[in-house]
């Protein structure tokens, strides 16, 4: 690897050279508004066709709805070691995601004295419905991605939504990798889709003969998948930005660079447009880190290390960065956790890197990427939720009613006032 970056003015500016080096997901938005506009006119064969030119190198495709017996004897030859992995993934997934969950809740507020006469009450209660069907993306081509099954499917089911969907992309063969097929089952999914791509996207958010419409569409995906999930917002919803991952590791002198530069390398197998960060404020360790990196196979990720005077300065940059993972090595850095506050997941210490997150560690692994952490969060069953509110006002329409119409009427809504007035005659009030 080259000589590291150094740190050296505002980390947000370094923050954004780093950024970058990824490529734009505006530079796919012509292309993937076409392939949405072909879909919605051409339904199944479009999919299909898309499917022959981007997934099986011209082979026919199979079928798009994956039946029952497929998927139970996907299940039948998943090696055992396996398929206990993926239980123990959905065990953990799932007990984490219903710790997110949030129960309804009743509000009774009252006029607070301002009331004529005894105080009027009336209540706001918050509700939490799942939406009726959601699908979870889950990527191909350079390899099948079973646990993104599990984050994605046990999280809806754990929010409450009874028709999960899949979809992912068939290989060359025409079908999806059985070992998806095996844990689409285990994680409950109601339907399976071979077809990926951006024209996966617009099928789940519009529909085709094949392919019911849905009310969420999650889950991780290259730049047109992302991009298709952004040019269907309001047609559904999203969970956001899941495009290209990307890491950022925080060690001090103490840290141990064989740990740090095999994290590194390991989220970098994620392939092209992944970007990986070694932060640290000793020139030795990055150095040492950096013989370690050169000598493994090039992935096509993209692969920095930045040399930092302390380690706050550090904390600075992976703060404008927001990165997707965010690992804190060594005693030093793993002092900074408390001040963390922009990633997607962070990881503490030695004994666990982000592969664990990836996977088995229950938390989620579909994060906020491309900076969304400054803003996002991690998929949740708030994602697959929607909440309102359901108003009782009884008797407090009189107090309600004096304070709210003249606001009304300064807004020139005549109309809204007098339906407020309305309820006060109605009760007999004056």
């Amino acid at each position: 690897m080259s000589e590291p970056l150094v740190l050296s003015g505002d980390p947000a500016v370094l923050a954004a050279e780093l950024r970058a080096l990824v490529p734009d997901p505006r530079s796919v938005a012509g292309a993937v508004a076409e392939i949405i506009a072909r879909v919605r006119e051409g339904g199944d064969e479009t999919v299909r066709e898309y499917s022959r030119r981007f997934d099986t190198a011209g082979a026919e495709p199979a079928p798009l709805v994956v039946s029952g017996d497929e998927l139970d004897a996907a299940v039948d030859r998943l090696d055992p070691e396996v398929r206990d992995g993926l239980e123990r993934a959905a065990e953990n997934v799932g007990r984490v995601a219903a710790a997110g969950l949030t129960s309804d809740r009743v509000v009774t507020l009252d006029g607070g004295g301002r009331a004529r006469g005894a105080h009027a009450r009336w209540q706001v209660a918050l509700r939490g419905v799942p939406v009726g069907r959601a699908a979870v993306y889950v990527p191909g081509g350079r390899a099948p991605y079973p646990s993104t099954v599990i984050m994605g499917v046990v999280t809806a089911r754990v929010a409450g939504v009874e028709d999960v969907a899949v979809c992912a992309p068939p290989g060359a063969d025409g079908d999806i990798h059985p070992v998806i097929l095996a844990a689409c089952r285990l994680a409950g999914a109601s339907t399976v889709y071979r077809m990926g791509g951006a024209q996966a996207i617009a099928a789940l958010a519009y529909g085709t003969e094949s392919v019911t419409p849905v009310d969420v569409i999650v889950g991780p995906g290259n730049l047109y998948v992302q991009e298709a999930k952004h040019q269907v917002i309001g047609q559904v919803g999203i969970d956001g930005f899941a495009g290209p991952s990307d890491l950022m590791v925080i060690a001090d002198a103490g840290a141990d660079p064989e740990l740090v530069a095999l994290d590194l390398l390991a989220q970098g197998e994620h392939g092209p447009g992944t970007l990986v960060v070694g932060i640290s404020d000793s020139r030795e360790l990055l150095s040492t880190i950096s013989e370690r990196m050169a000598s493994s196979p090039d992935t096509g990720a993209i692969r920095r290390l930045v040399a930092v005077e302390d380690l706050d300065r550090g904390l600075a940059l992976a703060e404008a960065f927001a990165p997707e993972h965010l690992e804190l090595l060594g005693p030093g850095a793993e002092a900074l956790a408390p001040r963390v506050s922009r990633a997607g997941c962070l990881f503490i210490g030695a004994a666990g890197g982000s592969a664990f997150g990836d996977y088995i560690a229950g938390s989620n692994h579909v994060l906020p990427t491309g900076g969304a952490a400054r803003f996002a969060s991690a998929l949740a069953p708030a994602h697959f939720r929607r909440r309102f509110s359901e108003v009782r006002i009884g008797g407090a329409a009189e107090e309600l009613a004096r304070a709210a119409a003249p606001i009304a009427r300064a807004e020139g809504f005549e109309l809204h006032a007098r339906s407020m007035e309305a309820r006060v005659r109605q009760n007999g009030s004056s």
